[in-house]
């Protein structure tokens, strides 16, 4: 078993990994043990695992920085060090492995709304509310939210929220498309686990594509990305597994794609 904080926990559900954030008399508060436990799971996630499912304990997603790791005896240097190594522990959930779904709940402030940037699908419940006071704190982004944030809400609303302080609801978050999926409270974990399930059952070379490719083709030049993506789809559909899909697909043994109508 895999060494981690007491501040994370981790249990399973078939190829899906749920960890929590697991210090709710802080509202999960993001210490230095914790961000590193964080980085520990996802760099060595074990390769039975095909999605992961990320929530908070308690009433909260997360409150964001400990403000205690960065108080004290100023030092520019581990001031550096310290943001870089959250760069690393969110990279390696943004380009990891698997895909990672964020149920958000509660306060989603600060570098709670970096990490639940880090993600790749977020489900807010209806409780949820986002905010980033660096600005009322005297402090900067740091978690990487100053290159993730204004690419999922654009650089004008990162700019209000840190310059007025002013909170999004979880209805205005999904709006601004700080998160994909609006649910009620309480539901959040079942959406997250049911739409990781979907995912977890991809093919494997699909879900690495969507995760590692497609970011990269979406920012490049038009004709580098074109030129990406086609050397990307030669890959996937030439894999074993693809071909053994798309057989069954017109052997009519896949099922067909539907629309309920729902979220």
């Amino acid at each position: 078993m895999l060494a981690l904080p007491p501040t994370l926990s981790v249990t399973r559900e078939d190829a899906v990994a749920i960890v929590r954030l697991s210090r709710p008399d802080k509202r999960n508060a993001l210490d230095d043990a914790t961000v590193l436990g964080l980085e520990r799971f996802f760099a060595t996630l074990d390769e039975t695992i095909r999605a992961v499912v990320l929530h908070g304990e308690g009433a909260h997603f997360c409150a964001g920085l400990d403000l205690g790791e960065v108080t004290g005896e100023a030092d520019l240097f581990r001031g550096i060090q310290h943001s870089q190594m959250w760069h690393r522990a969110f990279h390696a959930i943004q380009f990891g492995r698997v895909p990672v779904f964020a149920v958000l709940h509660g306060a989603v402030v600060g570098g709670g709304f970096e990490l639940a940037a880090a993600c790749h699908v977020r489900i807010a419940e209806s409780s949820a509310y986002f905010a980033l006071p660096e600005g009322q704190r005297g402090i900067f982004l740091g978690g990487g939210g100053a290159m993730r944030l204004p690419r999922l809400i654009g650089v004008p609303l990162v700019q209000d929220l840190m310059l007025t302080g002013r909170t999004l609801s979880a209805e205005e978050a999904v709006r601004a498309r700080a998160a994909q999926y609006l649910v009620e409270p309480g539901t959040g974990l079942a959406k997250a686990l049911d739409l990781a399930r979907k995912a977890a059952s991809n093919a494997p070379m699909t879900n690495f594509a969507v995760l590692h490719a497609l970011p990269h083709i979406a920012e490049a030049n038009p004709s580098s990305g074109l030129f990406t993506e086609s050397l990307m789809a030669a890959i996937a559909e030439t894999t074993p597994e693809a071909q053994a899909r798309l057989r069954a697909f017109l052997e009519k043994r896949a099922a067909k794609i539907t629309h309920d109508g729902g979220g």
